[in-house]
C-alpha cells in the first residue's frame, strides 16, 4: 500500500482580492512614481551641490510628482473597498496619509526657503517617497479576505 499522505492544509486566500490589491499597489504606477521621484531627487541634490535655489520648475516638477503620488495613493485607497485589505490596515492607512502629505510640504517649505536649502528639502522629500511607496507596497502584499 502506498503510504497515505496527510492533507495539506492550506488557507483559503482569494487570489482575485490578492491580485486586485497587489495589482493596485505594486503595479507599474508605483515604479513610475519611484523612478520619478529619485530622479527629480538626484536633480535638487545637485541643484543643492551647485548652491542653487529652487526654480519655478523645480516647484511644477515637485507639484507633479505630487499629482502622481495622489493618484497612486487613490488608486490605494479604491482597492481597499474592493474587498481585500492588508493585513494591517491601520499601519496602510498611515502611510497613505503620510505619502500623499509628502510632496505638498516638501513644496511649501521649499518655497518657505528661497536659498539651496530648499533644493535640499525637495532633495530629501523626493529620496523619502520611493521608501514611502516601498513600504506601502510591502504592507499591501500582506492581504487578508474582506
Amino acid at each position: 500500500m502506498p503510504p497515505s499522505r496527510a492533507p495539506s492544509f492550506r488557507p483559503k486566500v482569494n487570489t482575485i482580492a490578492v491580485i486586485s490589491t497587489l495589482c493596485r499597489v505594486n503595479g507599474p504606477l508605483s515604479v513610475a512614481t519611484i523612478v520619478v521621484a529619485l530622479a527629480l531627487a538626484v536633480w535638487y541634490l545637485l541643484r543643492t551641490a551647485l548652491n542653487r535655489p529652487p526654480t519655478r520648475f523645480d516647484l511644477l516638477a515637485v507639484a507633479a510628482l505630487g499629482v502622481l503620488v495622489a493618484v497612486l495613493v487613490l488608486v490605494a485607497v479604491v482597492g481597499l473597498f474592493d474587498g481585500s485589505r492588508p493585513a494591517d490596515t491601520a499601519t496602510f492607512s498611515g502611510y497613505l496619509i503620510t505619502t500623499i502629505a509628502f510632496a505638498p510640504t516638501g513644496f511649501v517649505l521649499a518655497r518657505m526657503e528661497p536659498t539651496r536649502w530648499g533644493s535640499l528639502i525637495l532633495g530629501v522629500a523626493c529620496l523619502t517617497l520611493p521608501v514611502l511607496v516601498l513600504r506601502l507596497q510591502q504592507i499591501a502584499s500582506v492581504v487578508t479576505g474582506g
